[in-house]
C-alpha cells in the first residue's frame, strides 16, 4: 500500500493528524489505550480509498476529504472493539485484544468513545447535511448486521442471501459509505458519487468474501487469522455454502454428520466450495473496476483498480 500513501502526497500526514486529533482527550489513560490502537491499524485501507476518490474526482477541499478519510477509520476501529467483546476476541491482528487486557466494559467504552469521536468528525466536514444521513444509515446497518449474523450462528441454514446481507452490513456497507462521502466531500458528479458507492459497496462484498476463504486455508499462520474460527462460531460462510449447494446437503446435516471441524474443511474442498467463493468474489472485483470508468483517467483511478485486484489476491 505504500505506494498508493506515496501517491497523495501531503493528504496522507494530513490525516494522520487529523485522525489523532479526533480522539485525542486529557485523559492519560484513554490517550495511552488510542495510541496503541493505532499502532496496531493494520492497512487503513478506507481512509485510502476515500482520500484516492477525493484525487481521483478532482478534490480542491481536502479537508473534507481528509475528515472523511478520519471518521471512516474511527468508526471501522470502534466496530472492531465491540465486535471483540461480541466475539469473545483474545487477538487482533496478532496482538491481544482490548477485551483480552482489560475485559468487556473498557473495550465497550472505548468503543464507545471512538463512536462518538466519528459522529464528531462527520460533523466538522462542511458538506455534513449530505454525509449524516450515509453514516446514520451505515450506523445501523452495522448493529443489524451483528445481530442477524448473531441469530444465524444459533440456528445455521447455509441461506445465501442472508450471508450476502450479513457481510454487506458488517463490511461493505461501511466501504460503500467511505467511498461516496469521499466523492461528495470532494465535490465530485452526481454519476461519479453514484459509482464510488458502486465500487466501494462491491470491493467490501469481495473483502469479506475473501476472508471468510482464509478461514478454510491450509495455512493459518500464513494469513495472519485463526483458521476455523468461523465454523467454532457457527457461521456458514460462502465457501461452506457453496459446498453445500454443490452437493445437495444442507448445512444442519452436514454439521450434525462431520465429526470435526477438519472434517467440514474437507468437505468444503471437495465439493468445490472455494472455488465457488472465488467466482463470487471475482464478479464483485469486476463490478468495482467498471464502475472506476465514471472518473476521468488518472494515476489515482489506476490505483483504486489495483487496490480491487489487490482484494482478490491478498494473503492476509
Amino acid at each position: 500500500m505504500e505506494k498508493y500513501i506515496a501517491l497523495l502526497g501531503n493528504l496522507w500526514p494530513e490525516f494522520r493528524q487529523t485522525l489523532r486529533e479526533q480522539i485525542a482527550t486529557d485523559i492519560s489513560l484513554l490517550d495511552e489505550i488510542d495510541e496503541k490502537l493505532l499502532s496496531n491499524a493494520g492497512k487503513m485501507l478506507r481512509p485510502l480509498l476515500a482520500l484516492l476518490i477525493a484525487r481521483a474526482a478532482g478534490a480542491t477541499n481536502t479537508a473534507d476529504s481528509v475528515h472523511v478519510a478520519a471518521a471512516s477509520e474511527i468508526l471501522h476501529n470502534a466496530t472492531l472493539l465491540h465486535d471483540d467483546v461480541a466475539d469473545a476476541s483474545a487477538l487482533r491482528r496478532g496482538a491481544p485484544t482490548l477485551f483480552s487486557l482489560m475485559g468487556a466494559g473498557p473495550a465497550v467504552m472505548v468503543g464507545d468513545f471512538w463512536l462518538a469521536s466519528a459522529v464528531r468528525c462527520v460533523m466538522d466536514i462542511s458538506v455534513r447535511d449530505r454525509i449524516i444521513p450515509l453514516y446514520a444509515s451505515v450506523l445501523r446497518f452495522l448493529s443489524e448486521g451483528q445481530l442477524l449474523e448473531l441469530a444465524k450462528s444459533q440456528a445455521p441454514d447455509g441461506n445465501e442471501a442472508d450471508y450476502l446481507r450479513i457481510i454487506y452490513c458488517k463490511t461493505a456497507s461501511l466501504f460503500e459509505t467511505t467511498c461516496q462521502s469521499a466523492a461528495i466531500a470532494a465535490g465530485a458528479t452526481q454519476a461519479q458519487t453514484e459509482a464510488a458507492a458502486t465500487y466501494g459497496n462491491a470491493l467490501g462484498m469481495a473483502f469479506q468474501i475473501r476472508d471468510d476463504i482464509f478461514d478454510y486455508a491450509d495455512d493459518g499462520a500464513a494469513i495472519g487469522k485463526p483458521v476455523g474460527i468461523d465454523l467454532r462460531e457457527g457461521k456458514v460462510t460462502l465457501p461452506l455454502i457453496g459446498a453445500l449447494k454443490r452437493s445437495g446437503k444442507s448445512a444442519e446435516e452436514l454439521l450434525a454428520q462431520a465429526e470435526n471441524e477438519a472434517a467440514v474443511q474437507a468437505f468444503v474442498r471437495e465439493n468445490g466450495g472455494l472455488d465457488y467463493a472465488r467466482e463470487r468474489m471475482d464478479a464483485y472485483i469486476a463490478d468495482a473496476v467498471r464502475a472506476l470508468d465514471a472518473f476521468p483517467a488518472s494515476e489515482y483511478r489506476d490505483a483504486l483498480s489495483e487496490i480491487a485486484q489487490f482484494v482478490g489476491s491478498r494473503r492476509r
